[in-house]
């Protein structure tokens, strides 16, 4: 079975994109032609789906720590610092909120 799972992927499935409507299809075609006994039809279909939901996992993983490592490269301040700031920002106008009112008293 995993000669047909390598055949699978060889034909261009693209497991990551593909629906479980294409991967039924593309079984189907095989048990059509003899090179998949129908018994093994559920199975393949199965293994394939979850194996294009695992690369997605892997893909959006990859993704994001790509996306994590540029923005640390660039020092693309993170949620919490631009927060930090903000709440620093903040306090500094209400002090000079405060030193004004107590100038002009």
């Amino acid at each position: 079975m995993s000669d047909l799972f390598k055949k699978a992927i060889s034909l261009g499935l693209g497991l990551t994109v593909v629906s479980k409507e294409k991967v039924e299809k593309v079984v189907d075609d095989l048990v059509k032609r003899g090179e998949l006994a129908p018994a093994e039809s559920k199975a393949l279909v199965n293994r394939l789906v979850e194996r294009g939901e695992e690369e997605q996992s892997q893909i959006k993983t990859y993704i994001y720590e790509q996306v994590q490592r540029v923005l640390s490269e660039l020092d693309v301040p993170k949620e919490s610092d631009v927060a930090s700031l903000e709440q620093r920002i903040a306090a500094l106008e209400k002090k000079v909120v405060e030193l004004e009112g107590s100038q002009q008293e």
